[in-house]
């Protein structure tokens, strides 16, 4: 499998994933004097408002204004440390929590969280112990807590620790005592890619690149609703105020097996198109039409996608309309405000 990772420098940086000569992830950076609160930002804010009821609070985030949960013990007035923890619905305050986390490359700092744990998908015993010794000597006995990733499996112990120096040096820094305001910005498309995409086989940063690799075309692709599927089917994915609508189509294929084909081929495509459109929130799928014992197998296939995927997906099930809904978090802003629409 070959992985290449292209960087158009920018202003704003652009990076692709290509897998097999394939766009598998996009990120870009946002344009330029964009105040946009973005996750992963660390701000001290104003709390202006307490809801005790929901344990929640409006906070005032820079200009604007910010839903500050997990609040509990605050009153209005105070200055709260808190982390972005997605985009803001339309309408709504930047969603922040006090629980913030600092991600690394091998690990995950959790301030609030005290004690050493390793990813539930390393599996073998004795990695996870190799792990968890390595994530303990890394934190050098502050009273933290830290995650160690599955990227940290055949890691050498002087690379997490650096890792995790880091990201210790960057808590002591947000912890000093000062005024409102951003204390620690989110990564950029770079950094990101770094971070979660692992080691490619090859990494190419020039100015022109997506125009040689002919990544454009099929970044222009995500800017229609239409997205083709293998065997011939396709599926629309539109953005609406309330939900993102997924509908599924069979195109010319007529035969007996044409809607389980069109609707596993969905299931294993959806992740990567919302990912890359940067879509999330409320999604409702409405698959070609089968019968209710292919539902078991459908929803196995959606478990197995979103499992690799990365951001966080609740899949809640289906309609009694026969519709399949699914929760997304917000971890990007849709392409067509990054980007334009062409």
């Amino acid at each position: 499998m070959s992985r290449i990772i292209a960087i158009e420098p920018g202003p704003p940086a652009k990076v692709a994933l290509v897998v097999d000569g394939k766009l598998e992830d996009l990120l870009v950076d946002p344009p330029e004097n964009d105040e946009t609160p973005m996750p992963e930002e660390i701000h001290r804010v104003r709390v202006r408002r307490v809801i005790p009821k929901q344990g929640a609070a409006h906070v005032k985030l820079g200009d604007g204004k910010g839903f500050l949960r997990e609040a509990k013990g605050v009153a209005e007035g105070d200055l709260v440390v808190a982390q972005v923890s997605g985009f803001a619905e339309p309408g709504k305050g930047a969603p922040l929590t006090a629980r913030r986390l600092h991600r690394g490359r091998y690990a995950i700092l959790t301030p609030e969280a005290p004690g050493v744990n390793v990813a539930r998908s390393v599996k073998d015993k004795e990695e996870r112990a190799r792990l968890e010794a390595a994530g303990l000597k890394a934190l050098d006995g502050a009273a933290l807590g830290l995650i160690v990733r599955s990227a940290a499996v055949d890691a050498d112990e002087d690379a997490i620790r650096e890792d995790v120096a880091d990201l210790l040096a960057l808590e002591a820094a947000v912890a000093e005592d000062g005024g409102p305001g951003l204390i620690a910005e989110a990564p950029g498309a770079e950094v990101y890619a770094w971070r979660e995409w692992g080691d490619p086989d090859e990494v190419i940063r020039e100015d022109g690149v997506f125009e040689r690799m002919g990544l454009w075309d099929a970044i222009d692709a995500l800017r229609s609703p239409r997205a083709a599927l293998p065997g011939g089917g396709w599926m629309s994915v539109e953005p609406t105020t309330a939900l993102v609508a997924v509908d599924v189509n069979t195109g010319g294929d007529m035969s007996p097996e044409a809607a389980a084909k069109a609707n596993l081929a969905a299931c294993a495509d959806l992740p990567r198109q919302l990912r890359m459109r940067g879509l999330g929130g409320q999604i409702t799928v409405d698959f070609a039409p089968m019968r209710k014992n292919d539902r078991k197998a459908v929803e196995s296939a959606f478990r197995k996608a979103f499992a690799a995927d990365g951001i966080q997906t609740t899949l809640a099930g289906w309609t009694p309309l026969g519709h399949f809904e699914l929760l997304r978090k917000r971890e990007r802003r849709p392409l067509t405000e990054v980007l334009g629409d062409g």
